[in-house]
């Protein structure tokens, strides 16, 4: 459910676009994303580091399009968090020895399955797995740039909406079946 409340800046934002403009589309995205920083805040007393990375984000991209009334800024978004996850994953990687992308498929994963039998994943699957989603988030960050200066704008808030979102459910989709072969056998019994 919470991953679903993550997506409805992004849709409002397409509905807006879709019935006024993008810059009334853009500054929605940004009330959105501070209602949610707001309501995390009201809700657990925290709020997570991403929320506060894409409010900032939106606040600033947002602001710079509508004051200058330049709808390129707001493009900028969804390539500077690709290419900031890319990054990330590459230093925690290979300058402080840290899978992001393990850790958050082991989380993924513990949650998914009922029985106590551990996952063991061998750590070069992980190192294979973390350096596809550097491609991944670096090919999109790219993509995201091509198709924001080659298309329409009205191209480009489809794929925003729609692309990116199949893009990132798919590489999810296919992580998990990458991962399939070392998932605990349903018919095993836990030992008496």
């Amino acid at each position: 459910m919470h991953a679903m409340i993550e997506f409805i800046p992004l849709l409002l934002f397409f509905a807006i676009f879709k019935f006024a403009d993008i810059y009334w589309a853009t500054a929605l995205l940004m009330a959105t994303t501070f209602i949610q920083v707001a309501y995390s805040y009201l809700k657990v007393k925290k709020v997570p580091t991403r929320q506060w990375l894409f409010f900032a984000l939106a606040v600033i991209l947002g602001t710079l399009t509508l004051v200058f009334h330049d709808e390129q800024f707001v493009k900028l978004k969804a390539t500077i968090i690709y290419a900031g996850l890319a990054i990330t994953l590459i230093i925690s990687r290979y300058f402080f020895a840290k899978n992001l992308v393990q850790k958050a498929f082991e989380a993924l994963l513990s949650n998914a399955f009922d029985t106590q039998q551990p996952i063991a994943i061998p750590k070069a699957t992980w190192d294979k797995l973390n350096l596809v989603w550097i491609i991944i988030t670096t090919s999109v960050a790219t993509l995201n740039l091509y198709i924001a200066y080659n298309f329409s704008l009205d191209f480009w808030v489809n794929f925003k909406v729609f692309g990116l979102m199949a893009i990132t459910f798919v590489s999810i989709f296919a992580s998990i079946l990458a991962l399939y072969k070392y998932f605990p056998d349903d018919d095993i019994k836990p030992s008496k």
